[in-house]
Formats: structure tokens, C-alpha cells, sequence
């Protein structure tokens, strides 16, 4: 279905499209990419804002979203207007739903990666999806607060049969069609940080996934409507004070609304004793299974800590999970602390000393931990925690059973000591004094001075001659003996 879209920046479309003309301003335009393409080029005030997300919808059924009116151009969908929009999702037909639900996702991810490596498209399914729908809708801007709690919102708004895709098999669908079915697909988080062609690998994984289980359900004929967004915008890492190598954010001065969800906390009487705080959270198995623990922990917690264990030397945080994932009964994590009094430093320090999986109560994968420390009284911070040897701070495999798994955290913090008022104390952050361009800046000004004092060495060694030549008298003969 045609849309019309007022922004000034459809002129540049039609080069992009490689059409040979602009697209005129109030021109229709069809679904698909072109409408995603259209969408991406709005202002730069728009892509520079950190508090919304694009989402991305399309359905099997016809008209199910009114073209008019239409969205300005710099307009972000407040949590009531998504409402508003996702009601078709809700009527008699289809009965399915599939939420591709990302952890990261911001518009100019589709200009910027698409356009940096060439032929290389991580979007490709998605924008060939959104072509051939009967019926698809682009908001390019979404508060995160609405995507925040969009599964929790759709589990309210109608009495739907919920599943978690993992392994993408939809044969299930067919033995419940008395209730409508809600498929909740969480893709891989994408590791911005580190690389541009891991997440360009990560993105087009993703692509891939989306494509496959939406083929699959066009070919067996289930009607169904699908929703692409994420949690928090992804192009924020990009600035300066969010560069997780040079990054010190400290959860204590922020504010409370800038935090996503509130962290886990023990508490054992009135006192709680432990807090844990993750951006994403997620484990992958044998390099195939992929469990995403973000939501069960912290968005909609569905998760047992009463096996966690509180004292002034030891501290064990214990996350258990039942049926994280297909072929998974049960699943926990703990992670285990001390606090030790240490002479050189004449105080006690909190120690994060190893961490632990148990699957099914039987196989225990354990890690240990490196540069996971911080005073007694702090707690501690990291950009990167899990097992790659490029995050700062390793959980180390020390039995064979720990090298079946993968773990990954973002934006880590903990502490389980000296909790005060429910809340993070100062962190001490795993980003050391001597960054990399510390590092960069101190040798370069090491061989710029070592030329400087060179070169002034050199001045200092040059001298007058002791005879000078007269230019109207008889040429001067200096002997080689002198």
C-alpha cells in the first residue's frame, strides 16, 4: 500500500534507488525498500537522538494499515500512537504474530552499513519483505519507552498463545488455532564496540533468520503479521563518552530514568545485600543455541534468586532459569564473590572470583575470572564481560565442560557488599588509567621531544670558522696541517 511522505529529502531517493530521477515531494511511494530507504533519510536531528528506535512492520493480509495521515518527518511515535498503530495486529485476521525483537537497532544502521561494504547488504531479506507484503508499515522513530515494554503490552492487549522461538520451527502453530499465536524471535545482540564487520556479520544473521521464518510461514499458508524493532538504539556507542574502551558510566550519578529497567537485587530481611545490573545478557551453547536472558531477568523478570547467599566474606548470586530454551529444562548461573582485607592496599576489596552454569542441576561449566575486582565499599563496572579474548574483562574456561559455552554481557555492573539505600555505590570501572590513546599520545610525544633535543644537540655543536676570507685582499690559504 502507497504512502505519502512529505519530507524534502525524497529528492535525493531516486538517485539512491539508481531510478535516474528524484521522487517529487507528496509523490506515492510503495512499500518495501523504498519506503525504508525513505525513511532513513530524514535529518540529522532526528538520527542523532537517543531515545527511539525504528520498527518495522508488515502482514500476509491487505490494508491493514491507513496511509493517511502521514507521519512528519521528525515525529516520534509516543508509546499511545503505537498502540493506536498496532491495533490491525489485533483483529480477527491473521491470527499470528511473529515480534523480531532486537536488543540494538537505529535507522542510519541501514544507510551506514549497507553503504559501507559495497554489495554486502545485512538488510537484504528485510527489505525484500517489506516489498512484496501486501501491506507493511516503516516508523522510523519509536520511543523506546513504548518498544521498552512492547511484548509485555502485546501479552496484555489480547489472549494470546505465547511461544519463544529458538530453533524457528513452526510446526507447532498448527496444533492451537482456537487462540491467536504470539512468536517472540529474539535476535543476537550486536557487539558494536568491537568490530564493524562483526556486526555487519551479526546484522545479516539476523537478515537471514527474519527471511527464513517468514518464507516458511508463506509457505505453508499461515496468515500472520510481523514486527521488527528493538530495545534501545544501537549508534549511540559511536560517541565519545560512550566508547566502551574509554567509557566510565557510572550507574550511581545517572539518572533513574536514563536506566532501562532496574537491576536485580537480593535482599535477605530488610538489608539487600546484592545488586546486578546488565544491559544485554545472553549465553550461546555448543556455538548453535542462543539464549537471550535480558527480558527474564530484568525487562519481565522470570527468574529464582532465593538460592543467593549473603555474608560479610562470601556472596553467591544464583540466577535460575526453568526452560530457558527448547531441550533446556533448567538452567542457573551463580557468580561467586569474597571479600578479602589486602595489606598493600590496607583495605578490603570485593572479588568476583569465578562463575558458574549449571544445566539441568547436573553439567557444571565453571569460569574463571579476570580484572573483576573493586574496594569493598564500590561496586564494579564494565562495558564487555563474557569469554572473547577481546572484551576487557574474560570469564576464562577452567573444565571442559565451561568450552561448550559462549558468554556475553553489556554494560555489566555488580556489587555484593556495603549496598546502601537499594542503590549502585561509585563504580570502579574495568577501563584502566592508561587507555589506548593515552598510550598513543605518550609515545608520540616521546619522539617528538627525542627529535626536538636531537636537533638542539646539534645547534649547540656548530662552530664559527677561526679565519675569514677577505673579498678585496689575495684569496686566504689555510694549510691542511691546520
Amino acid at each position: 500500500m502507497a504512502r505519502l511522505y512529505p519530507a524534502a529529502p525524497l529528492l535525493l531517493l531516486g538517485t539512491l534507488l539508481g531510478t535516474g530521477a528524484p521522487l517529487m515531494p507528496g509523490s506515492p511511494l510503495p512499500p518495501g525498500p523504498i519506503l525504508l530507504l525513505g525513511s532513513l533519510l530524514l535529518p540529522g536531528r532526528t538520527a542523532l537522538a537517543g531515545d527511539h528506535v525504528p520498527a518495522l512492520l508488515w502482514s500476509s493480509a491487505r490494508s491493514q494499515w491507513n496511509p493517511e495521515p502521514a507521519l512528519h518527518e521528525g515525529h516520534i511515535v509516543s508509546a499511545q500512537e503505537l498502540a493506536v498503530l498496532l491495533q490491525p495486529v489485533f483483529s480477527p485476521r491473521p491470527r499470528n504474530l511473529v515480534l523480531f525483537l532486537q536488543e540494538t537497532l537505529s535507522i542510519d544502521d541501514f544507510t551506514y552499513y549497507s553503504e559501507s561494504y559495497g554489495n554486502k547488504n545485512p538488510f537484504q531479506n528485510v527489505q525484500e519483505i517489506l516489498q512484496s507484503s501486501p501491506s507493511s508499515l516503516v516508523l522510523p522513530a519509536v520511543d523506546t519507552k513504548a518498544t521498552r515494554h512492547l511484548l509485555s503490552f502485546l501479552q496484555e492487549s489480547g489472549d494470546w498463545n505465547l511461544t519463544n522461538m529458538t530453533n524457528l520451527d513452526i510446526s507447532h502453530l498448527e496444533a492451537n488455532t482456537s487462540k491467536p499465536n504470539l512468536l517472540v524471535v529474539q535476535l543476537q545482540p550486536l557487539i558494536s564496540g568491537l568490530s564493524e564487520i562483526s556486526t555487519v556479520e551479526a546484522m545479516a544473521e539476523n537478515d537471514k533468520i527474519i527471511g527464513r521464518l517468514t518464507m516458511d510461514l508463506e509457505e505453508r499458508g499461515i496468515h500472520f503479521s510481523a514486527i521488527y524493532t528493538a530495545v534501545r538504539p544501537s549508534r549511540i556507542s559511536r560517541r565519545t563518552e560512550t566508547m566502551w574502551n574509554l567509557r566510565r558510566q557510572l550507574m550511581a550519578t545517572e539518572e533513574e530514568d536514563s536506566l532501562p529497567y532496574p537491576p536485580v537485587n537480593v535482599t535477605i530481611g530488610n538489608n539487600t545485600c546484592i545488586l546486578f545490573y546488565a544491559g544485554d545478557f545472553s549465553l550461546k551453547a555448543n556455538n548453535s543455541v542462543f539464549i537471550d536472558l535480558t527480558n527474564a531477568t530484568f525487562v519481565i523478570p522470570n527468574v529464582d534468586i532465593s538460592s543467593s547467599k549473603c555474608s560479610d566474606i562470601n556472596t553467591t548470586l544464583s540466577l535460575k532459569y526453568t526452560k530457558p530454551v527448547n531441550g533446556i529444562n533448567s538452567l542457573e548461573i551463580r557468580f561467586i564473590m569474597t571479600n578479602k582485607f589486602y595489606g598493600g592496599s590496607a583495605r578490603n576489596w570485593s572479588t568476583l572470583d569465578s562463575v558458574e552454569i549449571v544445566q539441568d542441576e547436573e553439567k557444571i561449566a565453571r569460569f574463571n575470572v579476570s580484572v573483576i575486582s573493586a574496594p569493598a565499599e564500590y561496586s564494579f563496572h564494565c562495558q564487555l564481560v563474557g569469554t572473547s579474548s577481546l572484551y576487557p574483562a574474560r570469564l576464562i574456561p577452567s573444565n571442559n565442560e565451561a568450552r561448550n559455552w559462549d558468554v556475553f554481557i553489556s554494560r555489566f555492573q555488580l556489587q555484593g557488599f556495603n549496598v546502601e539505600n537499594n542503590q549502585f555505590s561509585y563504580a570502579s570501572d574495568c577501563t584502566g588509567f592508561f587507555s589506548p590513546g593515552i598510550w598513543m599520545g605518550l609515545v608520540t610525544s616521546t619522539i617528538l621531544l627525542w627529535i626536538l633535543a636531537y636537533g638542539v644537540h646539534m645547534i649547540m655543536q656548530l662552530t664559527a670558522n677561526s679565519r675569514f676570507d677577505d673579498p678585496k685582499g689575495p684569496a686566504l690559504s689555510v694549510p691542511q696541517t691546520e
